[in-house]
């Protein structure tokens, strides 16, 4: 390594540094935080990110990487060192428009608001939410004009999260998604096979929910000696370095698919994390490579694995052990099934895999009317209210089934909805590749045997972490770019089986 890439890299580290503290204390906020530590807490936060974004920023790390492009020049320009000066150019000049003030005051105002949302999802209230989402989205709009001109205003946002992404593409793509997914719902409501959901919605112990998905979750490869499991409102993953990646779950004592999935979900985001070169650690190529990316490893472990057969056919049993009186008289394909139940519901987190797609292209469509000001905050619970019903057949009871169920307003990330369906696509691709390059993967998961599949991921994605950009990524290991068809064939060929279409 060149001298100056070695002190540009120890420039990053600290910057690194700063924002894994950051990560903590918002770790700590959503899992063991008194409430009366709030207001603190956002000072401290809004501290930390206006210290790590000043850093970032200042002329020192400008100079430094404009000496490190010349000492890179001619090397191969898919290097780790090439690509790191490539990855950290982009996020310095993107982020050399944003004034450090407007990021102290973002983290500081995104402390409250999540304070407020926890209370107003408790009490079912929008009103007490309102101020402070007013305020969030006001940040937003200036954020935005730090990057004008643009094509559309909610391009800048969605950058954030799916970097080089446009507006344009998320709605051709939805377009394309939409029309064929409520066409399955349709014909599984009209012509499916009845399926009995009633044995996950049964009465299960909190604590065993914990100790049975523990144990799948340490099966399927996510690593205790470097994370950890807590409880939480909102499930969520946190990472300061490849060795301390936490996750969270919640229960619901009456629903057997809240808190297993959820945690399959998170290890799932967890286990990229902890799969990213180590020696990229405390650089911008310890990232994801977008958050498409991140979602579809979520989604592929919750779904493709936890949600298959072959995946119960390794586990069911355990359960059994674990829930006798609830399950031991159940069979494994009525459990298949329940688990597997299609049904317009209220709740993102807990939908199925048909109608899952439909939460996120309404909280699309929502987000750009709240940003192009054709849609006022005070009509957001009424105007999500008849895009439910006109999605899903659905008029939630209230606000916490609606408008307040998710975390991700409160802290401003609007623009990260669309990658849950981006991910979605992206794992049913990754997963036509994996099963040609392992041909024997179903009888492995039939056994409890999940090392090759971790294997694959950890080689053809996880190790990459930040390296090459999305699209790059996914050609190179599937072949194409991102195309809806083989998720789609999936959800086809899956709930035909399951509904006898």
């Amino acid at each position: 390594m060149g001298e100056k890439l070695e002190q540009l890299r120890q420039q990053l580290g600290v910057v690194a540094d700063l924002s894994a503290a950051t990560g903590v204390l918002s770790w700590d906020q959503q899992t063991y935080m008194p409430p009366g530590g709030a207001a603190g807490r956002a000072m401290q936060l809004a501290t930390l990110s206006r210290l790590a974004h000043e850093r970032f920023v200042s002329d020192d790390i400008g100079e430094a990487l404009a000496a490190t492009e010349s000492e890179v020049a001619d090397l191969d320009p898919n290097s780790d060192e090439a690509r790191l000066v490539k990855k950290t150019r982009r996020d310095y000049d993107k982020a050399r428009k944003v004034p450090a003030e407007w990021v102290g005051e973002f983290r500081r105002i995104t402390a409250l608001a999540h304070q407020a949302w926890e209370k107003a999802r408790a009490e079912a209230d929008f009103p007490q939410f309102q101020p402070h989402l007013e305020k969030v989205l006001e940040l937003r709009r200036q954020y935005v004009d730090f990057f004008a001109p643009y094509d559309h205003i909610y391009d800048p946002l969605l950058d954030d999260f799916e970097p080089g992404m446009k507006t344009a593409e998320v709605k051709a793509v939805f377009d394309e998604l939409r029309p064929q997914q409520v066409e399955l719902v349709r014909a599984i409501s009209e012509r499916g096979a009845p399926v009995d959901d009633s044995v996950v919605r049964q009465t299960f112990a909190e604590e065993k929910q914990r100790d049975f998905g523990l144990e799948v979750v340490k099966a399927i490869g996510y690593d205790f000696e470097r994370g950890r499991q807590d409880k939480s409102v909102h499930p969520f993953t946190s990472g300061f370095g490849t060795g301390d990646v936490r996750i969270t779950t919640r229960f619901d004592p009456k629903f057997l698919n809240t808190a297993l999935f959820g945690s399959m979900h998170e290890a799932g985001h967890a286990m990229y994390e902890q799969g990213v070169n180590p020696d990229f650690d405390r650089t911008p190529l310890a990232d994801a490579a977008s958050l498409a990316m991140h979602e579809s490893q979520s989604r592929l472990w919750e779904n493709l694995v936890g949600r298959s057969r072959p995946f119960w056919v390794a586990f069911y049993a355990r359960l059994q052990e674990v829930f006798p009186s609830q399950l031991g008289d159940v069979s494994l394909d009525t459990f298949y099934r329940a688990i597997n139940k299609v049904q317009p519901s209220f709740i993102r987190v807990e939908a199925d895999e048909a109608t899952y797609n439909l939460h996120i292209m309404l909280r699309f469509e929502l987000e750009i009317s709240l940003m192009d000001g054709t849609l006022g905050i005070g009509d957001l619970p009424e105007a999500w209210n008849a895009r439910f019903e006109e999605f899903l057949g659905l008029t939630p009871s209230d606000d916490a089934e609606g408008v307040l169920q998710d975390i991700h307003w409160s802290g401003g990330m609007i623009g990260y909805f669309p990658t849950y369906a981006l991910g979605n696509l992206v794992a049913s691709q990754l997963w036509a590749k994996i099963a040609g390059d392992i041909p024997d993967l179903q009888h492995r998961i039939e056994r409890g045997e999940f090392g090759e599949l971790l294997s694959w991921l950890r080689e053809h994605v996880h190790k990459h972490g930040g390296k090459f950009e999305p699209v790059e990524l996914l050609t190179a290991v599937t072949g194409s770019g991102l195309t809806a068809e083989p998720y789609l064939r999936y959800l086809r060929d899956k709930f035909g089986e399951i509904y006898k279409l």
